[in-house]
């Protein structure tokens, strides 16, 4: 079965919404689609033409929808993705994405059926689960990790016979091989020497393999950041992430970043009720707020089970409503939260309150809730809950 094809006629599974088709759920993520096509051709730019885009779209595409991007990507022509986990890749494969998947993570034996069945390529964790992977018996397409120094998974650069020995395995079709270079997104003296040593130690296996006579698979060593400070080890793929979705890690990042990236995502929601409070009152759990003086208060419907972190609580995070800034009292609830809307008097039950995005002049980023929330900005993506809809616009 070829997974990949040309055909762009496929719809993306979203619902159409224009200025007079506004949607009217309680809280939900819209997507910029155009947003996305220039993010792809700022990122692809930037690499040769033997390099290709091999996007994570692990943990719903970084909140966004992994098979809506996915669909969205087929159809701008990339083939080729990375997942954390083998229900991400048969998930992709169900919905009739077309090309490579990789599982980055580990796949439990009893899944590798999975694998094969659906056409996903594994990554090779360490030598022993390269055994693993061959005594199941059937071909499987592989991918394998070397540890350069981040120690999380792949085989150590040093056991270099270890390696060989996996070309020696009958059962294992072995397409590409990789490392994650762990400090890339830091251009400080002692993490650009580290990241260094890292390419380094990757170039000595492959220096290794290819002297012995093995074929050179094809190699990746750059996420984001890599494609941003590393461009000079642009291979086969350039697996990339935040960036593809128009944001970094950080809102100091974000800020200095050359590409002029377009964030893909917004995060929307209801205001439920408007109401006031008096002196003396408390407001939400805990009575952690009390009210000093009389506030005209609003509830929001949305909450931490839809991925807004808690510590956006009495003070620390904000939102948009009628192009103003509304600040969080209270504690954030599983499913909703209470804003201060005493400076905004037109406020009402129904209207649209931006957590991110952009509301008349104003705008909340993902980065400025990460670091409202002392976290990055993939976190807070991909934490957003599945009852978010999710739209393209």
């Amino acid at each position: 079965m070829d997974y990949k094809s040309n055909d762009k006629s496929g719809g993306t599974g979203t619902k159409p919404v224009n200025k007079k088709n506004v949607p009217w759920g309680r809280a939900w993520i819209e997507l910029d689609g155009a947003a996305l096509r220039y993010n792809v051709s700022v990122l692809e730019a930037l690499l040769p033409d033997t390099c290709e885009l091999m996007p994570a779209v692990k943990a719903e595409a970084y909140g966004h929808g992994a098979v809506l991007i996915s669909k969205e990507l087929n159809q701008l022509g990339i083939y080729s993705f990375c997942v954390a986990t083998v229900a991400e890749g048969v998930e992709l494969r169900r919905n009739k994405i077309k090309g490579e998947i990789l599982i980055l993570g580990y796949t439990y034996p009893e899944d590798f059926y999975l694998l094969h069945q659906y056409q996903l390529i594994q990554t090779v964790m360490d030598y022993e689960y390269a055994q693993t992977l061959n005594d199941y018996g059937k071909k499987l397409k592989v991918h394998i990790a070397v540890d350069t120094g981040m120690h999380r998974i792949g085989e150590r650069c040093e056991n270099i016979d270890e390696i060989l020995d996996m070309f020696e395995m009958e059962n294992l079709i072995i397409e590409g091989m990789f490392t994650h270079l762990s400090a890339d997104d830091v251009m400080e003296p002692r993490d650009i020497e580290f990241t260094r040593s890292q390419i380094r130690n990757f170039y000595k296996v492959v220096d290794k393999l290819e002297a012995e006579g093995y074929p050179r698979p094809r190699l990746h060593l750059q996420s984001s950041y890599g494609m941003l400070n590393y461009p000079e080890v642009a291979e086969s793929y350039a697996r990339v992430g935040i960036a593809l979705y128009g944001v970094l890690s950080t809102q100091k990042d974000t800020e200095n970043c050359k590409l002029p990236l377009k964030p893909v995502l917004s995060l929307k929601t209801r205001v439920t009720t408007v109401r006031t409070v008096y002196p003396g009152e408390a407001v939400g759990y805990g009575m952690q707020y009390q009210v000093e003086e009389e506030k005209r208060i609003a509830s929001l419907a949305i909450g931490y089970a839809d991925g807004l972190p808690r510590s956006l609580s009495n003070g620390a995070g904000e939102v948009l409503i009628c192009g103003c800034r509304a600040p969080i009292i209270g504690r954030v609830c599983m499913d909703q939260t209470i804003v201060d809307v005493t400076q905004i008097p037109e406020v009402t039950a129904g209207d649209i309150a931006v957590l991110i995005g952009t509301s008349g002049e104003e705008e909340i980023s993902a980065a400025d809730v990460a670091e409202q929330a002392g976290t990055i900005t993939n976190e807070i993506l991909s934490r957003m809950g599945s009852r978010l809809e999710r739209i393209w616009i």
